[in-house]
């Protein structure tokens, strides 16, 4: 892979990988499903899986921090890990370690020296740190920028809608994303990592989903729905367990796409942790849309955590 294509995959893949990164850690459902009303989860019996689901929205959303480890494997183009802590209090923070592990996106990153990657995510951006290999092809700096605001442009309407569900996304979006789909089942009381939690269930239609609980406007919606049905992805299976406190402790997704099976799983622990993360330094942080106009192009990517 000559210099050029090196850095256009990375910046790509620095896209992709990234917001698959938070994908994997909550999804993205950006409305309030949550109704006034009792909470009836915690030390009670006979309770239905909406109203359990609802308690469990508020206290997780209550809750403002977590740490989280996930992975995400998304047929033959990726295996990924991530582990971090995200705050979700005054928008979006918090910093993920990905590290590729499979799958030809690990085959490409190693192509540019560096399988493991720092995400930050702040309230308007976030930025991936890509390794010295890349920054001696790319002018020096390590830090790559991305505008939350851009990534229309970088993928139309999934773009737009990662925009959107992104600078919401917390980790509560699964619940909600259950609430919102309609489908929620009771699947029984297990155990996660020896904590006792209840396990909820349910499948939800993507796109009928994202005109529901998005501000997309028509033409980005079925722009969207155009994306979802060339990545071959139409329903997602949706499961997650919730603990005594109300508090989701494990959340899994899969779906089948024209890449294969996708399957992202993430685990939540220590809620309310102190996270501080800040911006990189200036002067090694280059922003995404600079460098694509240094390099003549236009930028490419998939919305993956769709």
């Amino acid at each position: 892979m000559n210099g050029t294509a090196a850095r256009r995959a990375g910046l790509s893949l620095a896209v992709v990988t990234a917001l698959t990164g938070v994908a994997a850690c909550s999804s993205g459902a950006a409305t309030g499903s949550a109704e006034n009303g009792k909470a009836a989860h915690k030390g009670t019996t006979h309770v239905s899986p909406i109203s359990a689901l609802r308690s469990a929205e508020r206290s997780t959303d209550k809750a403002d921090s977590a740490r989280v480890e996930s992975s995400v494997v998304m047929g033959t183009l990726m295996s990924m890990t991530g582990h971090g802590s995200l705050a979700w209090g005054d928008g979006l923070t918090g910093s993920l370690t990905l590290t590729y592990t499979g799958g030809t996106t690990a085959e490409t990153m190693r192509s540019l020296g560096n399988t493991t990657m720092e995400a930050r995510y702040l309230p308007d951006a976030y930025y991936a740190h890509m390794g010295d290999a890349f920054a001696r092809q790319a002018g020096g700096k390590h830090w790559i920028r991305y505008a939350y605001q851009d990534l229309a442009d970088l993928a139309g309407g999934s773009g737009a809608y990662l925009k959107d569900q992104i600078q919401n996304t917390t980790p509560n979006q699964s619940v909600k994303l259950l609430l919102a789909s309609g489908d929620v089942r009771k699947t029984g009381q297990e155990k996660v990592r020896g904590v006792a939690t209840t396990h909820y269930s349910g499948t939800v239609n993507l796109a009928d989903l994202a005109g529901r609980t998005s501000d997309l406007t028509a033409a980005q919606m079925e722009s969207l729905k155009k994306q979802l049905t060339q990545a071959g992805v139409e329903t997602e299976r949706v499961d997650i367990w919730v603990n005594a406190d109300d508090l989701l402790v494990k959340k899994t997704e899969q779906a089948d796409t024209a890449n294969g099976r996708m399957t992202q799983t993430a685990y939540y622990s220590d809620y309310g942790v102190k996270v501080d993360v800040r911006k990189p330094p200036a002067g090694d942080t280059e922003d995404f849309k600079a460098l694509i106009g240094k390099q003549g192009g236009t930028g490419t990517g998939t919305g993956t955590g769709l």
